[in-house]
């Protein structure tokens, strides 16, 4: 990198580091988790929020916004509208995931500890989407020459659907090329299949009266819950038992929570309270074969032990969690989350676990996006990933993922960033879609260093 425009970027992040992280405190301060459906927000009150307030941001910034139809916005610098076509694009999103139990403070005031923000979304995905307004805010402020309109698109359905992005496509025209920070450093140009799936008990509950964990589907729960119908019951393990009167016992497991394409590292409290049941003989007959199915996939995190193992030499291997269980209409039902690679498909997912299941569970999907895969020798890809190397003096190599971002929606796209799992982390730093989720300030600064850089040369190309 030229040593004069090194120091530019360096002396604009330095001038606009309280800023940015007070935007990020506005933003994390909504609480957007997606809701119901209200008039002008397709996604609840909460998104709307926080797409009005990041809006707020970009203008007062100087940048053109859009709100459209509270399906998604986007702050724009360049010239062009709605209609604009020839434009470059990064896309992050408001939504988060709902907050869980065992945070150390309010999920929605972040916080700092010792060079770290503290709060839900601070990097899932409301500190990226502050980062890219912000390279956005340095173009304009230095002038830079643009060939292509920079459109900085602002999501609030990532979470549970991606029904925004899909709207945007169907409604605007498709950026030349986009780059979505919401997943690891350098550069991710590939990512597994995702399947979301659900199974439902065939028969009636019996002696399981009540059963609850988890909050989202794609996301590993750290506490389940069951009332229960037994005789004497003492704690083991992960799993308290508390007498809950005649014959009634409530059972507490405790897990470690995650993002259910990072399962290594993680306790599902889902699965621990399964397995505390079935070595207790609690369930009645037709119970036991519904758990013990759900016992087969939370057994291991790799689809091993329910005959879904798979993987390709591109992706790594298959992971297939189990997010949300509950009781509905009587029967219990247990959501099923898998990252899959090319070897693999959703619809066999679902014929492996209905020939496991004989009878005794319904299985069901409610989402299959196939993988997709960008090839490294595309010169956006190339000018990105240089980007990275030349603010941080590494020598880093795109990757795949289990996750999923905007970026598999878009015909040209890849993630870029900001996460850095390879880099220590203090013990109170909580991860994505988990208790505590934080992020290290300084990654962040490092971050926008990127993000500047790769836009200046983004706007060289011939597309």
């Amino acid at each position: 990198m030229d040593e004069t425009l090194r120091r530019e970027i360096e002396g604009f992040v330095a001038e606009n580091e309280r800023a940015i992280f007070a935007d990020i405190a506005r933003l994390v301060a909504v609480d957007s988790v997606n809701g119901p459906a209200e008039p002008g927000k397709p996604f609840g009150a909460g998104p709307a929020k926080a797409l009005d307030a990041a809006l707020e941001i970009a203008a007062g910034m100087g940048l053109a916004t859009e709100n459209c139809e509270g399906m998604i916005g986007y702050a724009q610098l360049g010239e062009g509208g709605r209609a604009c076509r020839d434009y470059l694009a990064t896309v992050t999103h408001l939504d988060v995931v709902p907050v869980g139990e065992g945070w150390s403070a309010d999920p929605f005031t972040m916080r700092e500890r010792e060079g770290w923000i503290l709060g839900r979304g601070v990097m899932d995905d409301k500190g990226p989407s502050v980062l890219c307004l912000y390279a956005l805010k340095y173009l304009k402020e230095k002038e830079i020459p643009l060939r292509y309109p920079v459109r900085a698109l602002l999501g609030v359905n990532e979470e549970i659907g991606m029904k925004d992005v899909e709207w945007y496509l169907k409604n605007y025209p498709a950026p030349l090329f986009c780059f979505s920070p919401d997943a690891n450093f350098p550069l991710c140009n590939g990512e597994k299949g995702i399947f979301h799936g659900r199974a439902a008990a065939a028969a009636p509950t019996e002696n399981i009266v009540e059963i609850r964990g988890g909050f989202a589907a794609n996301a590993i729960p750290d506490k389940a819950e069951a009332l229960v119908k037994a005789g004497r019951l003492e704690s083991a393990g992960r799993v308290t038992a508390e007498a809950a009167g005649e014959g009634l016992w409530r059972l507490t497991a405790a897990g470690v929570g995650g993002h259910a394409s990072q399962p290594e590292g993680t306790v599902n409290a889902i699965g621990e309270l399964i397995g505390y049941l079935l070595e207790n003989r609690v369930p009645g007959a037709e119970e036991e074969k519904f758990l013990r199915l759900l016992a087969s996939i939370h057994a291991a995190a790799d689809g091993s032990a329910c005959g879904l193992a798979a993987e390709d030499g591109v992706f790594k291997p298959l992971t297939v969690i189990c997010g949300v269980i509950g009781i509905e209409n009587g029967r219990m039902y247990q959501t099923i989350d898998s990252r899959y690679p090319t070897t693999m498909s959703g619809g066999k997912i679902a014929s492996i676990l209905r020939g496991r299941a004989q009878g005794a569970a319904e299985i069901t999907i409610d989402r299959d996006t196939p993988p997709f895969y960008m090839p490294l020798d595309k010169p956006e890809v190339q000018v990105c990933i240089s980007a990275y190397n030349a603010v941080t003096g590494e020598d880093a190599k795109p990757y795949t993922i289990g996750g999923g971002t905007y970026a598999r929606d878009f015909p040209n796209a890849v993630s870029f960033g900001p996460e850095h799992p390879e880099r220590p982390a203090p013990a109170f730093a909580g991860p994505i879609h988990g208790v505590d989720e934080a992020a290290c300030k300084a990654w962040f600064l490092e971050a926008l260093k990127v993000y500047i850089l790769a836009l200046i040369e983004l706007e060289k190309l011939d597309f």
